[in-house]
């Protein structure tokens, strides 16, 4: 992704096993608990931008669970 592009999302997919590592990391509390795995509101989610270099909950995720999405 180049820098400065913002035409993605953060989004976490099923293999997600619900550690707890992504939820504080996330500066806007846009990580929750969906039906079977956490979630991210995309309507919150600003991906830390003027808080990290990159979105922490991506690099802090033990299985890659966390990724991004081109929308």
């Amino acid at each position: 992704m180049a820098p400065g592009i913002t035409n993605y999302i953060i989004w976490i997919d099923d293999s997600c096993i619900n550690c707890d590592m992504c939820v504080p990391e996330c500066p806007s509390e846009a990580i929750a608990m969906g039906v079977e795995h956490y979630e991210v509101s995309t309507d919150i989610c600003i991906l830390c931008k003027d808080y990290y270099e990159h979105e922490t909950c991506i690099a802090v995720c033990p299985i890659g669970s966390v990724r991004k999405k081109v929308v």
